[in-house]
């Protein structure tokens, strides 16, 4: 899976409705007196502005985490990337959305679909990860 970078997240003081009752199969009306409180995206998706951004993907290498083509991806690059954590990683100077993993002394870039092989990074190999994935965003229909 490839990535293209878009930017940098800048804060916003925008703020949204938050309704404390869940949404059934179906569309009932919110109702005003079901208001919880205010929230924002950015704290909705952790923003911590200036060390997050946004990344579109293209691949299908991630569908089995539910990240498909065309999804945007939220990375924060100050978060320390663990074992299991989706990554932006940089082999060779190509950029990748995987799972990081380890086998033995080595990490490991795995997809998360079965057509798919491991990366293995082996000890010449140019390696990075530039940020740990927090949040996908996925448009519906036509915008």
């Amino acid at each position: 899976m490839s990535v293209t970078v878009l930017g940098c997240l800048a804060s916003s003081a925008t703020q949204l409705p938050l309704y404390d009752f869940r949404l059934p199969c179906g569309f009932p009306s919110p109702a005003q007196d079901h208001l919880e409180r205010q929230v924002s995206l950015d704290e909705l998706v952790d923003l911590r502005a200036p060390h997050t951004y946004v990344i579109q993907v293209s691949g299908d290498s991630m569908t089995g985490v539910g990240i498909f083509p065309g999804d945007l991806v939220i990375v924060d690059r100050a978060r320390p990337a663990r074992v299991g954590d989706i990554v932006v990683a940089v082999r060779d100077r190509e950029p990748t959305l995987k799972r990081l993993g380890r086998q033995g002394a080595h990490f490991v870039l795995l997809a998360e679909n079965p057509a798919y092989a491991p990366l293995v990074i082996g000890e010449r190999d140019d390696f990075e990860v530039w940020g740990v994935a927090t949040h996908s965003l996925r448009r519906f229909g036509h915008g």
